[in-house]
């Protein structure tokens, strides 16, 4: 946990202004019982109204300083508490956006979001209580000791007793609790992967009506989470009636032994009662350790899970010194290029070589598994290479900025992804400062222009989160005018036709077309028809080439390509 504490430099001076605060709100405590027994001792003995309305003036004079100063500590904890809380985030967040897919993939999506809320608030509450007690508790108990043992040494000798029972009570739980309270953690985790698979298969689950299912699976994750917090809080809760049991014990001690040394003339009734004050004081000091010893194992758990977040190193990142691509060209090429995922068995590719220049569309065919996605990864350095090189226009993208190298391609995903807010903004994500007829153009070229103006706003009609409130085929549409927007030299699309009807799809790739024509363009297709013009076809099988070149060519050399031909166009149509 003290490694996370760097981020709170920039609260210095006001944690320095809450020790001050906390500082004169604990000489206010400390210093009213030995008012109250002067009043006692003095004013009461030998009643002097004038006394005791003096010091009783001055007592309130105090508690009134000690308030102001117990609120603004108060005010300002929660503002450094919050504000660190934020800065843990930002850095979270940063750190997570740094993350290659190999992180992601290794850490999990829904660990992420719960170190990011869950984790972060456990953090940022246990510095509000660090903050406001475990500051003001060790000046409370040293200076409820000091002024204990100036009222009276020998009756100071209960509290000496009754301070390691307390400590030692307090260290046995809190060893007991830890493990518990890291597992808590991990079984969140465990509720938010399952919530979060069931929202996003919300379709699939009612299709193969499997609601009763989920409900039972989230119900055994809810109950191994509820079980665990049982278990925990009744740990917990232990510790607070020992703590008072064994301070109630304490002040009956310090009664009898003070009442003994009052009627043997060793000390006076106002002393007895201030002293009785500083063990409360003292006592509930330890009692706000204790209360800080509850929440500290659960924020120290989640402080490990967040350092694992801001220590993991993207494994890809930028070169020292960076070499540009200055001219815009789009020449792509792969040199004996492998790849393997992390624990994979073997390679998803292996021993890749071909070039894509501008003006020319490369086309990869293969069946499922064969690399086709893997490989197009490769090219804006999703994943870096295990052997071989990648090539834009003569320089390999580890030695290109990521920034630099993104910027000369426009990819396409599998997976169409939209994001909240109107249809114009999220065609200007491909260029943020894209004009009107920019945006226009583009949707026109993708066929997106169709339905975006049936749609009650036209540009300007709401997207929902994802795209919900779209078809799979607009989706792509509007993927597509992203990409056609940032007008790159490197158009990548992963089956992004997929979704298309015959005919618009005919219509997109002629438009395409005249759009990309001074462009590298790199589709992957499961149509034939789709890519049955491109200039060079790649035929993938187990992560390798076993096919290169023209649609007609590879009809007359290649099994695998000639086989899934076949299987989607009849003899007419070949003819």
């Amino acid at each position: 946990m003290i490694k996370l504490y760097r981020f709170i430099k920039p609260f210095t001076v006001s944690i320095l202004a809450i020790l001050l605060l906390v500082f004169l709100q604990t000489l206010a405590e400390l210093y009213l019982p030995t008012l109250m027994s002067d009043i006692v001792d003095i004013g009461i003995v030998n009643g002097d109204t004038g006394y005791i309305m003096k010091i009783g003036g001055l007592m309130l004079l105090i508690t009134a300083l000690g308030t102001v100063c117990a609120i603004t500590a108060s005010f300002l904890s929660a503002r450094t508490s919050v504000g660190f809380g934020r800065i843990l985030r930002s850095k979270v967040f940063s750190r997570v956006e740094d993350f290659s897919l190999q992180e992601f993939n290794e850490i999990g999506t829904a660990t992420l979001i719960t170190r990011t809320t869950n984790d972060i608030n456990q953090i940022q509450t246990v510095t509000f209580m660090i903050l406001r007690m475990m500051v003001s508790a060790p000046m409370m108990c040293i200076g409820g000791i000091i002024m204990a043992v100036s009222k009276d040494r020998p009756l100071s000798l209960c509290i000496v007793v009754v301070i390691p029972v307390i400590i030692a009570l307090i260290a046995i739980i809190i060893s007991k609790a830890m493990p518990l309270f890291k597992l808590m953690q991990i079984k969140l985790d465990k509720i938010n992967l399952v919530l979060r698979e069931n929202l996003t298969g919300i379709r699939v689950i009612r299709a193969f009506n499997r609601i009763e299912r989920e409900q039972q699976r989230f119900a055994e994750a809810n109950y191994d989470l509820c079980q665990n917090a049982i278990r925990v809080n009744k740990l917990m809760a232990s510790l607070m009636p020992s703590m008072m049991l064994v301070m109630n014990f304490t002040i009956i001690a310090i009664i009898w032994f003070g009442s003994i040394r009052i009627n043997n003339g060793d000390m006076q009734v106002g002393s007895l009662m201030a002293f009785i004050q500083y063990a409360m004081q003292i006592m509930m000091s330890l009692v706000m350790v204790a209360m800080m010893f509850i929440m500290l194992p659960r924020a120290s758990a989640s402080a490990i899970r967040i350092n694992e977040v801001l220590e993991t190193n993207p494994q890809i990142k930028d070169p020292e010194e960076t070499l540009s691509a200055d001219k815009a060209q789009g020449i792509l090429e792969f040199k004996n290029v492998s790849f393997s995922f992390p624990g994979a068995e073997k390679p998803a590719i292996s021993n890749i070589s071909f070039t894509a220049r501008p003006g020319e569309t490369t086309a990869l065919i293969g069946g499922t598994g064969s690399g086709k996605t893997s490989l197009i990864n490769l090219i804006p350095r999703f994943y870096d290479v295990d052997e071989g090189s990648v090539l834009v226009d003569g320089v390999d993208v580890r030695e290109m900025s990521q920034k630099s190298l993104r910027a000369k391609i426009a990819l396409v995903p599998q997976k169409s992804v939209l994001f909240s807010g109107s249809i114009s903004d999220n065609i200007r994500y491909g260029k943020q400062d894209a004009s009107d007829e920019e945006v226009r153009r583009a949707a026109e070229i993708s066929q997106a222009i169709e339905f975006i103006s049936g749609m009650p706003g036209g540009f300007d009609a709401v997207i929902e989160q994802g795209g919900s409130n779209v078809s799979g085929g607009q989706k792509q549409r509007l993927s597509i005018a992203r990409a056609l927007v940032r007008r790159p030299e490197i158009y990548i699309f992963d089956d992004s036709f997929s979704a298309l009807d015959f005919k618009t799809d005919a219509r997109l790739r002629l438009a395409l077309k005249k759009e990309t024509a001074d462009a590298t363009v790199i589709v992957i297709a499961q149509r034939v028809t789709t890519l049955m013009d491109a200039g060079q076809i790649i035929v993938l099988e187990d992560g390798r080439i076993v096919g290169m070149g023209t649609h007609k060519e590879l009809l007359n050399s290649c099994d695998v390509y000639r086989e899934i031909v076949y299987s989607q166009l009849s003899e007419e149509e070949l003819a």
